[in-house]
């Protein structure tokens, strides 16, 4: 069943239920104010009635000029001696010699009780009568009741009438607001089925900028999630093309290589050390990717512990020197004692990645500096260089993966993949910092890597 049956019936039905239920109480309430206007009615008649009833010596019940008094045309009564026969009777009743009502013609007590006699529907007052304490009869008034009956039938038709008519009126109100409260929805789903049939993720769906309710909010979130969508997907795609791209070189390298031993039917050492740099290119890559994979998809395990940066640096400051040789100085120009929670492997990841960048692309004669100092509640760890520098253009892309500032230049052996920044931008940003970096082209570049400091050195290690 169609969502937009199952709530149309739903809200006929709580309206015809909850007029029902209203009708039913309508129906009550009137039923006793008619029922109480009757009794009151018969209470009267019984008043005037036994105001003039006489007893004679030997128990017997006189009617005194209750004859003549003025009843109205619905009312009735009898009166029965003790042993049961009936005394006299209003004359409405004419020939009629049996109780108005049996039951309370044997009832001991006053009672109310509704009967039915050949005329019609009666409500009957029973009241024994009493003289000296002493039982000597009973007297019953009655009342009809047809015009109370025709008010109530007229009163239950009209309600259920009215019940009707209204679930009408909500069953099409319903259906008609619900289609338009529906509609964002139904845009939503073929929207859907389209990105389905034809993988095109830019399509929106168009949503009023008069709506803000719960439908506007989910069109938002459902266009949020599809644009979301289509980056990742674009991302995937220039992923894929990169991949294809950076796997493309090596290979032919090596392939060429191999074709042109072969052809020389011997073995050719530059030849082979042409192969062996590019399987080592090729290592290098598939370990990013698998790194990048591993950061993306959040399985990259990250062993937090209390590392102390300046040791770190200095570790790094070393290894790194015997790397830049006598092409680059490299200088430490500040250090202060500073622990952290991290991961200690891979902050120097971190650390090896940015100095060696800095190496890579400073000019031989370059200078390379390093400090690590406090900054508010952050440990601040900067690694300037004066080479090349980065373009303008190119500053917002440079933790993307597979970007290469100097990606329109022909590449050395030692060029990297793109890839380097990117994974340094996530572990960072794992470990609750940031990076921040600064270049104008021929000047140098500035790395800027912030960390949070701990509250106090006692505090257990993050998991």
């Amino acid at each position: 069943m169609a969502l937009r049956l199952r709530l149309t019936i739903l809200y006929s039905a709580l309206t015809g239920g909850i007029l029902l239920i209203f009708g039913v109480l309508v129906f009550f309430l009137v039923n006793v104010l008619l029922v109480t206007q009757i009794d009151d009615t018969i209470i009267q008649s019984y008043a005037g009635l036994i105001k003039d009833l006489r007893v004679s010596p030997t128990g017997g019940i006189t009617p005194g000029i209750m004859t003549e008094l003025n009843l109205t045309t619905n009312i009735s009564y009898q009166i029965w001696d003790q042993q049961g026969s009936l005394s006299f009777s209003s004359p409405n009743l004419g020939v009629y010699n049996k109780p108005l009502d049996q039951v309370g013609f044997q009832s001991k007590v006053s009672i109310y009780h509704d009967a039915y006699a050949s005329w019609g529907h009666l409500r009957v007052l029973s009241v024994p009568l009493e003289a000296g304490g002493r039982p000597i009869g009973i007297m019953q008034v009655a009342a009809s009741l047809d015009v109370v009956d025709l008010a109530r039938r007229a009163l239950l038709e009209i309600i259920v009438i009215t019940a009707a008519a209204s679930m009408a009126i909500a069953a099409g109100a319903s259906w008609f607001a619900i289609e338009q409260a529906l509609a964002p929805l139904t845009a939503v789903t073929e929207t859907a089925l389209q990105i389905s049939r034809a993988d095109d993720l830019s399509q929106r769906i168009p949503n009023p900028s008069s709506k803000h309710d719960e439908t506007g909010r989910f069109i938002d979130a459902f266009n949020e999630t599809l644009e979301r969508l289509e980056q990742i997907f674009t991302s995937q795609q220039r992923f894929l093309a990169d991949v294809s791209h950076e796997l493309r070189t090596p290979l032919t390298v090596i392939k060429g290589n191999v074709d042109l031993m072969r052809r020389m039917k011997q073995v050719d050492e530059e030849s082979l050390d042409t192969i062996e740099d590019e399987s080592d290119r090729l290592t290098r890559l598939v370990g990013n990717l698998l790194l990048e994979a591993q950061a993306e998809s959040g399985k990259l395990p990250l062993y937090f512990s209390p590392v102390e940066l300046d040791t770190l640096l200095l570790d790094v400051f070393k290894e790194m020197r015997v790397l830049a040789r006598d092409r680059v100085n490299i200088r430490l120009t500040e250090i202060d004692q500073i622990i952290v929670n991290g991961d200690r492997d891979r902050l120097k990841q971190v650390l090896i990645n940015l100095i060696s960048n800095a190496i890579k692309y400073t000019p031989k004669g370059g200078e390379v500096f390093l400090s690590l100092g406090k900054m508010g509640d952050n440990a601040r760890l900067i690694v300037r260089d004066t080479g090349q520098g980065i373009a303008v253009e190119d500053m917002p892309h440079i933790f993307e993966r597979f970007f290469r500032a100097e990606k329109s230049r022909t590449r050395s052996k030692t060029s990297g993949f793109g890839l380097g920044l990117s994974i340094a931008y996530w572990i960072i940003n794992h470990h609750g910092g940031r990076i921040e970096v600064n270049s104008a082209e021929n000047k140098g570049t500035t790395f800027c890597i912030y960390l949070p400091i701990p509250k106090s050195k006692e505090s257990a290690p993050m998991d």
